[in-house]
């Protein structure tokens, strides 16, 4: 009884020692520690030498006769153990035919097999004995093989049946089975592939369908019906690996979830996240001394993740001390990142992967040599320039499209999107989005959609981030017409809201506010630009507002009809979450008739808030004129912002064709006159235009000046928000700064040009600045009537609408038309105050920019 016990402590606290205890009873030819030695090679980690440990105490048998059932890791270690030199422990023996093996095969119910009884054996036609080789061969079944696939499809002859035959094995009687195994069922080649006998066979069918018009058919999961990888068997049809995961899963013992199993215990079956968790199984590691699960046992010693001990070497490419290899191309050692980095070649300018050089200075395979005979060529194109026989990430990335879009002449309405997949700049970034069970589901279901693809067909799917993308995606390559999604979803949001409502007085109500009322004006205000997000949440936080106050009377017996004034008084002090917001529904619900005697006053604006540090918002921009380590995009959009006061989703919405060139000059165009860049800001503009690049997966910027991640779109609001608060830059409170200073220099009328803001809003920000621009109009008339007073000249017109120029002068272009020495003399917060000594007097307030621009440049380069 002391005994049992003790090998009960033994198998928790020392699996292995308990191993080595029981053997070490019964085998007297090996010692204690060689027999520990081999155990400790063969058997993994606790896990496994526990539950062999207890097998050989509920089993002992097993040690003297080697025969099954028992688990196959015992059967490993008797083996082992008997190569070793045991002589009382017997070799694990055949279930079968009862002979010794030293490589036992598992089979179901933990019995055990030798090689020779474990393959599969089928009957002779001939004489009726298994696996027959006795029988000679009268014909090669190829030739019957290539006449039935003629028969199906007469695009496939002999060299594409042969071709595809290569391609599954190198030894001819493989090719023999694969052919009786056709010959016999027939149905394999046009849609029962997944009853397919051996994946010889599967893969013979997936080439011939690969290389065929359409007529012969991938091997589809029996399960889902998706043509993938398809690697285990659901009682006889073939499953692709997702069904096979499926297949496998249980409720977990443990956490209750249902998870792909990993081991059983007493308790019932474990998850595999559950068997790592649990701290009987993990280890003390040699490196760090803790706990963890060990990763490898070399040196003497068991090492966790972490502490694995690997030999570091410096990376000639990126230069980081990391686990490296030796190149074939130079030589010198590389690390795993570089290896899978795709660049942009500093020789030819192309995409390709990192093959050599540097990442100052990378080189693609063509510049890093140039000899055609040191490279392989991929054995599908013939184009790619790589080491091996593998096809090219590009020709597998349209493999994988053709499994899921369809062959390359059914791929149908969709063939658009396979093209455009196929030449993608990086296809290591296509694969990896084409390998997504939510991408390749979604694909899969439109292929076999018998309907053309349309923004209703998406729309009647599950919302989420992958109809999101694949909508971008399809607009982008022309296969949907573009459409204000911000409008769109606005609508379907503003549907279900008013569907909650029970009323059918309130749900009409709220109908009419909503759609008549905000969505006609976002209509309106819409009709050449999309959607922003800002209007987007305007009118939803005042739908919001509205359902809010409905649902509330309702809730006590009342209507918007029978609300009286100290009813609305208590909702907008106690409830409402937005009371501004559901004061204007009030006012709306007056207007149309919808309430009576109910008083609901508007939030005025009452000018900008907060301090206005017109220091700090020189002294960014002088960073983001000089420093040269944040982006250039980000650069350009910050200086927008602050030195033109425009907002965040005004310079995201920018395009290619607001820009440019009036002879040596860039010009911009925020509203309705262009303007003029100065230098160096122009230089940063040029670079932007010439280094823009899209971050989505088709990488294509298409006309917009900051393109987003999401193909044919422009970056978010929000992101480029966040990208200029990492610089410094304050949105709200710059760029009220930035419109503060020049309402209080700049006449209304020209601000609304220049700026593109509404004329109303530029006149609410000169009187919130108390800019004195009275004269402004007087002045203009004397100017326009030709002649100067003072000299007699004729002068030039500050506004030539009428004469069809419709441009307007940048800030500081008179001015350096007319410095003759350092602009240094100029005021730069008086623009109109002549400096002592100088003549030099900024006729234009928006001078102020173009002084400081200029003068802040020649600066750096006295500097």
């Amino acid at each position: 009884m002391d005994e049992d016990l003790e090998l009960e402590r033994l198998v928790e606290d020392d699996p292995l020692g308990a191993v080595v205890h029981q053997l070490a009873r019964i085998e007297r030819g090996l010692p204690a520690e060689r027999i520990r030695e081999v155990a400790g090679q063969v058997l993994g980690g606790p896990a496994t030498r526990r539950r062999v440990a207890r097998e050989l105490r509920d089993n002992p048998q097993v040690m003297a006769t080697g025969r099954s059932p028992s688990i196959w890791s015992v059967g490993k270690l008797l083996a082992a153990l008997s190569k070793a030199g045991a002589q009382q422990l017997s070799a694990p023996r055949c279930c079968d035919c009862g002979c010794e093996t030293r490589t036992p095969a598992s089979r179901r119910g933990g019995l055990w097999a030798c090689g020779r009884c474990s393959r599969p054996k089928e009957r002779c036609v001939r004489c009726g004995t298994p696996r027959c080789s006795a029988c000679p061969l009268e014909e090669d079944p190829t030739a019957e093989l290539v006449d039935l696939v003629a028969a199906l499809d007469p695009a496939l002859g002999r060299a594409e049946v042969e071709r595809a035959l290569a391609g599954c094995s190198q030894r001819a009687s493989v090719w023999r089975r694969v052919c009786w195994a056709v010959l016999d069922r027939p149905a394999l080649l046009t849609g029962d592939g997944h009853l397919a006998p051996t994946p010889t066979v599967l893969a013979f069918l997936g080439a011939l369908a690969d290389a065929g018009g359409g007529v012969v058919k991938r091997p589809c999961c029996a399960g889902c019906g998706t043509s993938e990888y398809l690697r285990g068997r659901r009682e006889g049809p073939w499953i692709c690996s997702r069904c096979e995961e499926q297949r496998r899963s249980q409720e977990c013992s443990r956490c209750g979830k249902t998870r792909r199993i990993c081991t059983r215990d007493d308790a019932g079956p474990v998850c595999g996240q559950c068997f790592r968790n649990d701290p009987a199984n993990r280890e003390a590691c040699t490196g760090c001394g803790q706990r963890r699960v060990i990763k490898s046992r070399a040196d003497g010693g068991r090492w966790c993740h972490r502490c694995s001990p690997h030999e570091a070497r410096q990376c000639s490419m990126c230069a980081q001390a990391a686990r490296c290899t030796i190149s074939r191309t130079t030589g010198a050692p590389w690390c795993r990142s570089c290896r899978s980095r795709y660049i942009r070649c500093s020789t030819c300018a192309e995409v390709a992967p990192l093959k050599g050089g540097t990442l100052a200075v990378p080189l693609c395979a063509r510049c890093v040599n140039p000899d055609p005979g040191f490279w392989d060529r991929c054995p599908t194109c013939q184009v790619t320039w790589q080491f091996g026989t593998e096809p090219c990430q590009r020709c597998a990335v349209d493999k994988v499209a053709g499994q899921l879009l369809g062959p390359e002449g059914q791929t149908g309405h969709l063939a658009p999107l396979r093209q455009a997949l196929v030449a993608v700049e990086r296809p290591d970034h296509a694969m990896a989005w084409l390998s997504k069970p939510n991408v390749r589901t979604l694909l899969a279901d439109l292929s076999r959609d018998p309907r053309p693809v349309s923004h209703e067909v998406l729309d009647a799917l599950p919302p989420g981030k992958t109809v999101h993308h694949l909508r971008a995606l399809l607009t982008a390559t022309g296969l949907l017409p573009a459409r204000d999604e911000h409008l769109a979803a606005l609508e379907r949001w503003v549907q279900e809201k008013t569907a909650i409502l029970t009323d059918p007085g309130q749900r009409r109500i709220l109908h009419g506010y909503a759609t008549w009322h905000h969505l006609r004006r976002l209509r309106r205000r819409t009709e050449a630009a999309a959607t922003t997000t800002a209007q987007d949440q305007n009118v939803r936080v005042h739908v919001a507002a509205a359902v809010q106050l409905l649902n509330h009377l309702t809730d006590r017996g009342l209507t918007l009809g029978s609300c009286a004034q100290g009813d609305l008084d208590d909702f907008l002090v106690h409830h409402a979450t937005y009371p501004s917001r559901t004061a204007n529904f009030v006012r709306w619900a007056l207007t149309h008739r919808h309430a009576h005697d109910l008083s609901a006053p508007a939030t005025r604006w009452q000018g900008p808030c907060g301090p206005h540090d017109e220091d700090r918002r020189w002294a960014i921009a002088r960073r983001l004129l000089h420093e040269d380590g944040p982006a250039v995009a980000d650069r350009v959009a910050g200086l927008f912002l602050l030195l033109y006061a425009q907002h965040a989703n005004t310079i995201r919405l920018l395009t290619t064709a607001r820009l440019h060139r009036d002879g040596q000059t860039l010009m911009v165009r925020f509203g309705d006159r262009p303007i003029h860049l100065p230098a160096p800001l122009d230089a940063l503009v040029e670079e932007l235009l010439a280094t823009r690049r899209g971050t989505g997966l088709l990488n294509d910027p298409g006309a917009w000046l900051f393109p987003g991640r999401l193909p044919g779109q422009p970056l978010s609001a929000d992101q480029l928000v966040a990208r200029l608060r990492a610089l410094g830059v304050r949105p709200r409170q710059d760029r009220a700064t930035a419109l503060f200073t020049l309402a209080r220099q700049v006449p209304a009328a020209v601000l609304a040009r220049m700026l593109g803001i509404h004329r109303q809003v530029a006149v609410q920000w000169q009187q919130a600045a108390a800019g004195d621009w009275t004269a402004y109009a007087a002045d203009v008339a004397t100017r326009s009537s030709g002649r100067d007073p003072g000299t007699g000249r004729r002068r030039r017109s500050l506004d030539r609408a009428a004469e069809g120029d419709r441009r307007e002068v940048f800030p500081g272009d008179r001015l350096r038309r007319r410095v003759r020495g350092d602009v240094d003399e100029v005021d730069l917060l008086h623009p109109h105050r002549r400096v002592a000594g100088s003549h030099l007097v900024a006729q234009h307030p928006l001078d102020l920019v173009g002084a400081f621009v200029l003068g802040v440049w020649q600066d750096r380069r006295r500097g």
